[in-house]
């Protein structure tokens, strides 16, 4: 078969393969943790009954979210010389993501040394080139405690609501605990994987075994801990839906330890080498001054398009976005093509791994991901192919369909029940759903309009931080704002943006900020300028469903106006530098506070 017919032998298999997985629904097949759900929402990391004096202050800053981005931005108002603030967190304690996944073989899949942050600040480097969960919780804890934030912190309380005060030039804030801030400013940093989903399979409320969320993961139940040694589960019947990032860290774990294992899959994840390693003390040594910087800023060059010297990570993210030969075509046209041909010759490397590990060959095929690269998140691991060779491990692949329903036993998938005693929802969490919703709480500003009600068109901001009508808001998200692999790299860019805006208003008697509206037409004509040059992208509408493409759903206008920045991380990185160097807060509408 020549090139030419292999491409387009590729291509109409990866059409088949997307057909078989759109469906109506797309992403309201999901459900949240609540009603009859609300018990996969328990904190397993706290004991119950937890209570505390109700707080009623007023402060400059509230800071919702104690995870990288809440820390991030807590961290750069101290830096700033901000002290009067407060971190509202529904986890007990800092981490977010990583308070909450705790699941065993939970780790970063973005090389930690790039991933984790502030490690120059704290002196910290990780032990490994991929730090796994409990360390990555412990530096998050370091990082409160050397920035002194724990003082500052409400745990495992709920925003209920937040009401601008015109008369006050304040935002009311009320908690699930009784709480009233009334705060200048408010930094939403409520993370990008924030709102856990299950899967709205019929049946799932009527499961009478046990069952529970990887992020609620229940080693009372399991036995062991985050490093595996699920003792409690060799008598036990276990199955697991979903083959995404969390589930390729958790399954070699589940294998090596039930009677027996069944994974439900829908979409196969592409499994690339990982390698991880021990870091080099003697690499450490050579370390100087700006090192993390210039390692992060080198990835995010690398995988936004823009070819470097040197790769200094060199891992399976970099090799995705190596260089293609795209850049020398002479047409757009020339270009595409040339990428999706680097594109096909990666994913059958990838295809030709299953085959070199996976010794059965009906489940090796089932396990070969048929689509473009960056549809799905790409996944990297050493030993969940292998895990299909146990004998107790069975792949229930349901050819694109999804589990058909639950029943108080089992699992049925094509008619065929599968008794377990455990049921596993590695389902992960809502990214392609509208902001408003996993808020999870409403903001209202002025005139008690609601954000939800002014968004229900489209969103429209600046620079995806600031909307007008709410006065001193800022927030961090995806929508209308930057992307990237390292999100990391984008939550520290928007937490210094932030304490940057504060800083200067505290400093120059600014009582209130908000984007004007000419401001917020001129950054969506920025934001629809990329979208329609192709910039980089993920999860395309020729791309298999995920939360990519909102599962595989057209993206209607009031869709596209949530949609992020496409110019890439480096790019957009820099559109907030340059707007600081004005030094002028261009584009915020400003008043003043009386005394000044």
């Amino acid at each position: 078969m020549n090139a030419t017919k292999s491409a387009e032998a590729l291509r109409e298999k990866y059409r088949i393969e997307r057909e078989k997985r759109l469906r109506p629904d797309g992403s309201a097949q999901y459900v949240d943790f609540s009603g009859v759900y609300k018990d996969f929402d328990r904190d397993p990391h706290v004991e119950p009954g937890f209570t505390r004096p109700a707080v009623n202050e007023a402060i400059d800053v509230l800071v919702v979210g104690a995870g990288f981005g809440g820390l991030l931005a807590a961290t750069r108002l101290r830096q700033a010389g901000v002290d009067s603030l407060r971190i509202v967190e529904k986890g007990g304690d800092f981490g977010g993501t990583w308070y909450w996944n705790r699941y065993p073989g939970a780790a970063c899949d973005v090389e930690s040394y790039i991933y984790m942050p502030l490690l120059e600040e704290t002196g910290y480097i990780p032990t490994e080139k991929y730090a796994k969960a409990p360390e990555i919780f412990a530096h998050c804890q370091r990082i409160a405690r050397q920035f002194d934030l724990y003082r500052a912190a409400l745990f495992q309380t709920l925003v209920e609501r937040m009401d601008w005060d015109d008369a006050a030039n304040r935002w009311i804030v009320t908690t699930s605990r009784g709480d009233r801030l009334a705060a200048r400013f408010v930094i939403i940093a409520g993370g990008v994987l924030h709102k856990a989903k299950l899967p709205g399979i019929p049946g799932i409320e009527t499961f009478q075994g046990h069952s529970f969320h990887t992020s609620r993961w229940d080693y009372d139940y399991t036995g062991g801990g985050p490093m595996g040694g699920l003792d409690k589960l060799a008598d036990k019947r276990v199955g697991i839906i979903g083959t995404g990032a969390t589930a390729v860290q958790a399954i070699p774990h589940l294998g090596a330890a039930a009677r027996q294992l069944y994974v439900f899959q829908r979409t196969p994840s592409s499994i690339g080498a990982r390698d991880n390693q021990p870091t080099d003390e003697a690499w450490k040594q050579t370390l100087q001054p700006g090192w993390q910087q210039e390692r992060i800023r080198n990835f995010s060059a690398i995988v936004s398009g823009r070819p470097q010297e040197v790769d200094l990570v060199r891992d399976g993210w970099t090799y995705i976005f190596a260089d293609d030969g795209s850049r020398r075509a002479q047409t757009p046209e020339e270009a595409a093509e040339l990428r999706q041909q680097a594109d096909f010759r990666k994913m059958e490397e990838i295809r030709a791994r299953v085959d070199a590990i996976v010794r059965d060959p009906a489940t090796a095929e089932a396990l070969k991901p048929y689509y473009y690269q960056l549809c799905k998140r790409p996944c990297f691991h050493d030993e969940y192919l292998d895990t299909f060779n146990r004998p107790n491990v069975r792949l229930v692949d349901t050819e694109g369909k999804g589990v058909e329903r639950i029943t108080p036993t089992g699992v049925v998938v094509n008619g065929q029940e599968y008794p377990v005693d455990c049921l596993i929802y590695a389902s992960g969490f809502e990214v392609s759903s509208e902001y408003t919703r996993r808020l999870g709480f409403d903001i209202r500003g002025r005139g008690g309009t609601s954000l939800r009600d002014s968004w229900a068109e489209g969103a429209s901001t600046l620079h995806g931080m600031h909307a007008r009508g709410f006065p001193n808001l800022l927030m961090f998200s995806t929508t209308q704002s930057g992307w990237a692999i390292n999100f990391v790299h984008i939550l520290d860019e928007q937490s210094q943006h932030a304490a940057y805006i504060i800083e200067r208003c505290l400093q120059r008697g600014i009582a209130t900020i908000e984007p004007t509206e000419q401001a917020q037409q001129e950054w969506w004509g920025v934001i629809m300028s990329h979208l329609m040059s192709g910039g980089v992208a993920f999860g395309g509408p020729e791309c298999t469903p995920g939360y990519y493409n909102n599962e595989g759903a057209a993206f209607g206008p009031r869709e596209i106006r949530m949609a992020g920045f496409a110019g890439g991380t480096l790019e957009f990185i820099e559109v907030l530098r340059n707007w600081r160097k004005g030094d002028d807060l261009a584009g915020l509408e400003l008043t003043r506070t009386a005394e000044s």
